[in-house]
């Protein structure tokens, strides 16, 4: 990751709903390591936008509901959780930041992201939402999102909360009748991870979630993040 300038990068791991307090803890050593080895030194923090699994879990489900469109400038609660947390803890207004979002806390990490673009707070900062739902990205922003997936052994999407949401939009270009995109407002990149197990488990790291290779589920979304980055930040 030689491309980012900064000896320092910010790094966010945002959850979704009902997520126990330990959840991103390999998560969080494994991207420490990471970016020590590269000459990096990462300030991670884990935020839970809507509260952890002792709240109340229909009330996290709604609160991620503000989250998925942005009709509703006074909702969006996870992202300006997420936001506010941030603004407390950047220090600089061009420093490298990277947000990992998972299920809910991806959407949260785009609505974080889209503030501080718009409000010019930080321009220098990465997204990559796993296994989160849809949500329409600003044109200005599609560089700057990865959307990671499960997918199964015939590489068919196979997490059923990133199903949920959209991406379509209404295109006319070359031609007199609108014709429906369902990637009109995609992320830049968006890519399949094959993973043992479900929609919980893109941070495991234990049996049975390593495959026939001794590749663990964590390993291959964290390759992952690490590839995108590489070209994204060059």
């Amino acid at each position: 990751m030689t491309a980012i300038s900064s000896s320092t990068i910010q790094i966010y791991l945002m959850a979704g709903v009902a997520t126990t307090k330990v959840y991103f803890d390999e998560c969080r050593n494994q991207l420490d390591r990471l970016f020590r080895a590269d000459g990096r030194e990462p300030i991670i923090h884990v935020l839970h936008p809507y509260g952890d699994v002792s709240r109340n879990l229909y009330r996290q489900i709604v609160e991620v509901g503000t989250d998925l469109t942005n009709r509703m400038s006074m909702g969006r609660i996870g992202g300006r959780a997420a936001f506010r947390q941030i603004s407390e803890t950047m220090q600089s207004d061009n420093e490298p930041m990277l947000f990992i979002g998972h299920s809910g806390g991806g959407a949260a990490a785009y609505q974080a992201g889209k503030m501080l673009h718009q409000q010019r707070l930080n321009r220098n900062f990465r997204i990559v939402q796993v296994g989160s739902p849809r949500i329409p990205i600003h044109p200005e922003l599609r560089d700057k999102v990865c959307f990671l997936h499960s997918v199964d052994q015939e590489g068919k999407l196979s997490d059923p909360i990133s199903r949920i949401g959209t991406w379509g939009g209404w295109s006319a270009a070359g031609s007199a009748v609108p014709r429906w995109n369902r990637f009109k407002y995609s992320p830049s990149i968006v890519e399949g991870i094959p993973l043992i197990g479900g929609h919980a488990h893109y941070f495991c790291h234990q049996t049975p979630y390593v495959d026939q290779d001794s590749v663990c589920n964590l390993d291959k979304t964290i390759n992952r993040v690490r590839n995108w980055l590489l070209q994204s930040w060059s």
